[in-house]
């Protein structure tokens, strides 16, 4: 008895400090791991949020925009959470009673005020960009022009939200922020890989932006805008034709029917069967063809369609001007253009026409596409007015004109042949976020687009619990592999015993 009470004192596992240390060291082991574990536990995500309002010729659209914020200008995600078309035309329309202007912007402001938290209201940053509807406005009447943005600006001051600011866009910034719009959403930009040209068509203005290995800035300097984002530096080429918006575009094919002053005009471009009155004054009354008004000219004409989509085309060429380039190549009207690389997305304007017109998918032959155009166009006005009875009449009347110049444009002005046309996707969406100019703007004036790569950790979140979970699981197998010695000495111990 006595012999077995010595043979538990001198046995080490016994002993008090032995104990605490074994204790000790898996305590130790299962707080490395659980430390490891709550520290790196996803966290209740918090939110900013950002309204761009665009300000375009024929309306007015107003986005919400959210992102992360604990990753404020590094690498939080920007994604569009909802969107507002504000009733009415562009804010360029109310010239004359500027303070209607403002006005029209009440119900999506009061929208945008129920879906940003209101907590966030005071920080959340508020802009509105203008394009080529009040380009063309500043153009014509510079006074009026400052009304209208007075009036906005006073009516998004009374706002929650933090105002930024409105201004008039250029047109390569509108180009150029499209191009941004589009690789972002893409994820493009942030991997490195390469880029997708943008082809934006508005009611007023048409642009094209891409990058091109051929183009340096040197031939056409005022085409050229460069970027460094993510640690890449691209160099891109950007042009924007104002009055070539399918609007404006429609206006001079007119004035170029219309220079002899007819009382009646047979068009091509709208459906047999259509017909309308319309008035001199009124057709001539935009600086893109005021100049061209013939003197002399009736008060009316009678506007009638023929629908033939071949005398189309031809009609729609006479809209470009092909003669002259002083550059190596140009595109139209004199302008330099690069020769075209990679992929393009084609969105606003382009994809709702095309849309209407069921011709999204560019992988059907060019040639199949104008076939489609050519039956569409000769379908008789009434046939078209019963197959679309919702439709208002002005707008069902243009498709006919809208995809014949779309095709034309991207063609005869852009020179996308039969083979690369197929390089153009028509697009709405990236997403679930709106294609367009108003993201890039934004997240230019925010700075979310870091110019150098972020940093990020070696291994991912799961990686990296797998690792020292493991780390832990080694150290205490090699603890108790350490104690080894005193198993044996233990065991032989007790055998004498």
């Amino acid at each position: 008895m006595s012999a077995q009470r010595a043979m538990k004192e001198k046995n080490p596992w016994h002993r008090p400090v032995t104990i605490i240390i074994s204790v000790i060291g898996v305590i130790a082991i299962v707080a490395l791991v659980t430390v490891a574990v709550v520290q790196n536990m996803p966290l209740h995500q918090k939110y900013k949020y950002g309204i761009v309002l665009d300000a375009g010729s024929s309306h007015t659209s107003l986005y919400i925009y959210e992102w992360p914020a604990e990753k404020d200008n590094n690498t939080g995600r920007v994604e569009q959470t909802h969107s507002c078309t504000v009733d009415g035309p562009g804010i360029s329309s109310y010239a004359s009673a500027p303070l209607k202007a403002g006005e029209s912007l009440r119900a999506c402001m009061e929208e945008a005020e129920e879906r940003v938290p209101r907590k966030r209201h005071h920080e959340t940053p508020l802009y509105l960009g203008a394009t080529a509807g009040m380009r063309l406005l500043n153009l014509e009447n510079s006074v009026a022009s400052d009304r209208v943005f007075q009036a906005v600006e006073e009516a998004l001051q009374k706002s929650p939200f933090s105002y930024q600011g409105a201004r008039l866009l250029l047109g390569q910034e509108e180009g150029a922020f499209g191009w941004v719009t589009v690789n972002y959403l893409d994820d493009r930009l942030k991997q490195g890989l390469e880029t997708t040209g943008a082809l934006d068509l508005g009611g007023a203005s048409t642009q094209i932006s891409f990058v091109s290995d051929d183009f340096d800035g040197s031939e056409s300097p005022s085409n050229s805008v460069t970027f460094r984002l993510y640690g890449n530096d691209y160099n891109l080429y950007t042009h924007s034709f104002l009055c070539y918006g399918k609007d404006q575009a429609l206006r001079i094919s007119l004035a170029h029917q219309t220079q002899s002053g007819p009382t009646t005009v047979l068009d091509p471009c709208f459906h047999p069967g259509y017909m309308a009155k319309k008035v001199y004054s009124e057709l001539y009354d935009s600086p893109c063809v005021s100049k061209l008004k013939p003197q002399g000219a009736p008060t009316t004409l009678n506007h009638t369609g023929t629908g033939n989509f071949q005398r189309c085309q031809e009609v729609v060429k006479q809209v470009f001007n092909f003669t002259h380039c002083k550059y190596s190549q140009c595109s139209f009207n004199g302008v330099f253009q690069p020769i075209l690389q990679g992929p393009f997305g084609a969105f606003s304007a382009y994809y709702f026409v095309m849309d209407f017109l069921n011709l999204t998918d560019t992988s059907i032959p060019l040639e199949t596409v104008k076939e489609k155009l050519k039956l569409y166009c000769a379908t008789p006005w009434s046939q078209i007015v019963q197959q679309h009875p919702t439709a208002k009449p002005k707008y069902l009347a243009e498709y006919c004109f809208s995809g014949t110049y779309i095709i034309t444009l991207l063609t005869e002005g852009y020179n996308f042949t039969s083979a690369s046309y197929s390089d153009i996707k028509l697009i709405e969406k990236i997403k679930g976020s709106d294609a367009g100019w108003t993201l890039g703007y934004m997240l230019n004036l925010t700075n979310m687009i870091p110019a150098e790569a972020p940093d990020s950790p070696p291994l991912p979140y799961a990686g990296y619990v797998s690792i020292v979970t493991i780390i832990a699981v080694v150290l205490f197998i090699l603890f108790l592999i350490s104690l080894r010695p005193l198993w044996t000495r233990c065991s032989k111990k007790q055998q004498i015993v």
